[in-house]
């Protein structure tokens, strides 16, 4: 699959808004403590994305019912969906310059519906590399990789599963709007987006 850049501009998918808060001090924080432990940019990246996976519950794994979507809030209170780890991980990379893009799948839901999971792409020696910090479990093994994709899942086009090719530099509106409007975990759940 070809991945598409939503804008030509390089500088989009380095910015700050009130969703991807890395000028906030807990993110700066975050990113210093990482970066303090990084040769170089490719080893902070690698971090970064096993901080998000690793030390930040997915909450329908760890069944927390708070619903969040800004970066500082999710490293604030440790826990967040697909997309918000996303945005946590978008935050912590653009802190220290590194072009983050936001992308997505359309995957089969547990019953015969589908739903719209969130992942990133960072921006290493002139390409997109998508990686999933969703978290892993059982069946799920997502690996920060550039030599290969090593997602938390493969859509297939059998179950009318896609992989959308484009890279938003900010969240899609759709995501946004669902989690903005969840008063928890439960409701979100019910209002997920479908499709892009």
């Amino acid at each position: 699959m070809e991945l598409t850049q939503e804008t030509p501009d390089l500088s989009a998918y380095l910015a700050a808004d009130d969703v991807i808060d890395h000028d906030h001090p807990h993110v700066r924080a975050t990113a210093a403590r990482l970066a303090g432990k990084a040769q170089d940019s490719y080893a902070y990246a690698r971090l970064a994305f096993e901080f998000v996976r690793d030390t930040i519950p997915h909450s329908q794994d760890s069944g927390d019912p708070r619903v969040t979507w800004r970066a500082s809030d999710v490293l604030e209170q440790g826990t967040g969906i697909c997309y918000a780890k996303a945005h946590t991980l978008a935050a912590l990379l653009r802190a220290e310059d590194i072009p983050t893009a936001f992308c997505y799948q359309r995957l089969a839901d547990e019953g015969d519906g589908h739903v719209v999971h969130g992942l990133v792409a960072v921006r290493f020696n002139g390409a997109w590399h998508r990686q999933d910090p969703r978290g892993n479990k059982p069946g799920v093994d997502a690996q920060f990789s550039l030599d290969g994709e090593r997602l938390a899942f493969a859509a297939g086009p059998k179950s009318n599963e896609v992989d959308y090719p484009v890279l938003y530099a900010e969240p899609h509106p759709v995501v946004l709007n669902a989690l903005k409007a969840a008063r928890d975990r439960p409701h979100l759940w019910q209002t997920l987006p479908t499709a892009l």
